[in-house]
């Protein structure tokens, strides 16, 4: 339905949900009767159609099975070891739907598993663990941080700032970068550095604005007009003026479009600095309390 336009909130979709789960249930012996469900997204809706929904009462059981029984070869959060395979990677996981293909898995017999006995309770259980591991790996998920940035050479990185890098040229430690570190994680100030139009994250504080892309059209007539731009490519070029009318030229051999973009100067960097250079710079900015 959301695919075909529907639109109601988060709360509507869940008592269309429990609708169709009360009167119109699946035929497949797989899907229990009846879970303890947590407070859904609509991006929990994202996948299969036959997804399976992670009851949270019987996963924190399966959690239990799995400490005692698979966290020697698995790991702590079935990420997999030496010993055995990453369980929130394994083929018979993401196909399992309430322990269909777990318990067929174990029944049959793998390396390590000759000890395991679970009876059909205990495999739903943790097949709802595992598939709970599998959802804590996806962008809402708890493990999602951002790695550790602060890896380069702050000295390093201001050398490049006023060297190779010409930083220095348009930006200031104690201009338009002072405090910056106050106000930006380090992630964030990565992203400023090698997308800075892009909308940014992680703010320390208030956010900034963006500088927007402006475009001067000389016409055939020699008349000049200056605006942000709205949309530009081979055939015509719109942009908005000072007084926020909307203008639109074609573009032909007669017309002189130019470009001001304040992100040129980083979006050229792209194809000259190395990673370490970059680490380096972050570094340096991380400085500027």
């Amino acid at each position: 339905m959301i695919g075909r336009g529907a639109k109601g909130s988060d709360e509507d979709f869940a008592a269309i949900v429990d609708y169709l789960a009360k009167n119109l249930p699946s035929s497949s012996a797989a899907t229990p009767p009846s879970v303890t469900k947590r407070p859904r997204s609509l991006i929990d809706q994202a996948g299969a159609n036959d997804k399976q929904v992670v009851d949270e009462a019987a996963a924190a059981r399966g959690r239990t099975i799995y400490i005692a029984q698979c966290i020697t070869c698995h790991g702590t959060r079935a990420r997999g070891t030496e010993r055995g395979a990453d369980l929130v990677r394994s083929l018979v996981i993401l196909h399992d739907r309430y322990g269909s293909t777990i318990g067929s898995f174990l029944g049959k017999g793998h390396p390590g598993s000759s000890s395991v006995t679970l009876n059909h309770e205990q495999i739903v259980d943790l097949s709802h663990f595992l598939h709970q591991q599998v959802e804590n790996t996806l962008r809402t998920g708890p493990y999602n941080k951002p790695l550790n940035i602060l890896v380069g050479d702050s000295k390093e990185g201001e050398a490049y700032f006023n060297g190779a890098g010409k930083c220095n040229s348009c930006h200031s430690p104690t201009g338009d970068l002072a405090h910056i570190a106050s106000k930006y994680e380090p992630a964030a100030l990565q992203l400023k550095v090698v997308f800075p139009q892009s909308a940014s994250f992680g703010r320390r504080s208030a956010p900034t604005s963006r500088k927007p892309v402006t475009v001067t059209v000389t016409t055939a007539s020699g008349d000049k007009v200056t605006g942000v731009l709205d949309e530009m490519d081979d055939f015509t070029v719109s942009l908005h003026d000072d007084s926020e009318e909307y203008r639109t030229f074609a573009r032909g051999p007669a017309v002189e479009v130019e470009k001001h973009d304040p992100y040129a100067a980083h979006i050229a960097l792209l194809d000259q600095y190395t990673d370490t250079e970059i680490h380096d710079v972050v570094a340096y900015l991380e400085t500027l309390k």
